[in-house]
């Protein structure tokens, strides 16, 4: 179950125009990275300070651009032979930043227990990927709570405020969506 992740392949061929334009204009992987780092917290601060629907369009293009500078970043290192360990971990840590900084947003209209328990649970996919790419095993994405869900499902909060629920639902499926890669590493690391 790969969730929005199995649209990637359909949407960095829609970027790959401005993956050349970003080329040839010798645009750092790692300012696209930090790109993303950025429109997180201008998402994140529009989904604290606007009330709900007005948050809506500020928070959808924000994670809009959050979602497109964690695609070009890597797809352009790729594309100009300049993918380095030191940009790997940018990424990695940059994705991680971008991904508890959009929900800080959440600070101001929720317990903190509960934006605290979600923000846990929405890094723990990534940290069991990562945890099998280590012991050898392929990198596994996607799943039924993957980083475009989330995003979705923030919007979904900035448009109607309910901010409980989706924050909720955040959080158990980032824990399904761990649940499952983790068991798929587990049997592929058994082999």
């Amino acid at each position: 179950m790969n969730g929005l992740y199995s649209l990637k392949p359909w949407y960095a061929a829609r970027l790959s125009g401005v993956r050349g334009a970003l080329a040839r204009r010798d645009v750092s992987p790692d300012a696209l990275t930090a790109a993303g780092v950025v429109s997180a917290a201008g998402a994140a601060a529009a989904l604290a300070w606007l009330p709900a629907p007005l948050a809506a369009v500020p928070v959808a293009l924000l994670l809009a651009a959050r979602l497109a500078f964690a695609n070009l970043d890597g797809a352009l290192a790729r594309d100009t032979g300049r993918i380095t360990r030191r940009g790997a971990l940018l990424n990695e840590l940059g994705d991680r930043m971008a991904d508890l900084v959009v929900l800080a947003g959440f600070l101001s209209l929720a317990p903190l227990w509960l934006v605290a328990t979600t923000a846990l649970a929405a890094t723990l996919p990534s940290w069991v990927s990562l945890a099998g790419a280590a012991a050898g095993a392929p990198r596994r994405n996607g799943g039924p709570l993957g980083k475009t869900e989330r995003c979705l499902l923030v919007l979904v909060a900035a448009v109607t405020g309910w901010v409980v629920p989706v924050l909720a639902v955040i959080a158990v499926g980032s824990l399904l969506t761990a649940v499952l890669r983790c068991g798929g590493l587990w049997k592929e690391l058994g082999r």
